[in-house]
């Protein structure tokens, strides 16, 4: 099952799921973008931020105006190119290996050679 759903993926949603007549649009603020930025590590200024918080907003409305087109005759589908198992065989690339010491030179923190989460 998605999280948050009661449909598993490869299942048809309802048409009654699909058209509920008052979906909830949640409204980002200030504090959600200065969330993400930290979950994101991006310093943002108070201007940047608040410039953020517009252009995200004018998206999420977008995607909330899909929510009122009428699909009652659409079929559900997951993909579109007919392409089954497009796979290719698995070679290292000896030119875009790293030494431990250089995938760990941009860290914030490391720990016996490890990368520190906080």
């Amino acid at each position: 099952m998605l999280p948050g759903t009661n449909f598993r993926y490869n299942e048809p949603m309802k048409a009654a799921k699909r058209h509920q007549k008052n979906p909830r649009v949640s409204v980002l603020t200030g504090s959600d973008i200065d969330h993400i930025a930290k979950l994101a590590n991006l310093p943002l200024t108070p201007e940047q931020a608040s410039e953020l918080t517009q252009q995200v907003g004018v998206t999420v409305g977008y995607v909330s105006q899909l929510q009122s087109v009428n699909t009652e005759d659409v079929v559900e589908t997951s993909q579109v190119t007919g392409l089954e198992n497009v796979l290719r065989e698995d070679e290292i690339d000896e030119s875009r290996i790293l030494t431990q010491e250089e995938a760990l030179s941009g860290a914030k923190s490391t720990h016996n050679g490890f990368f520190v989460v906080d």
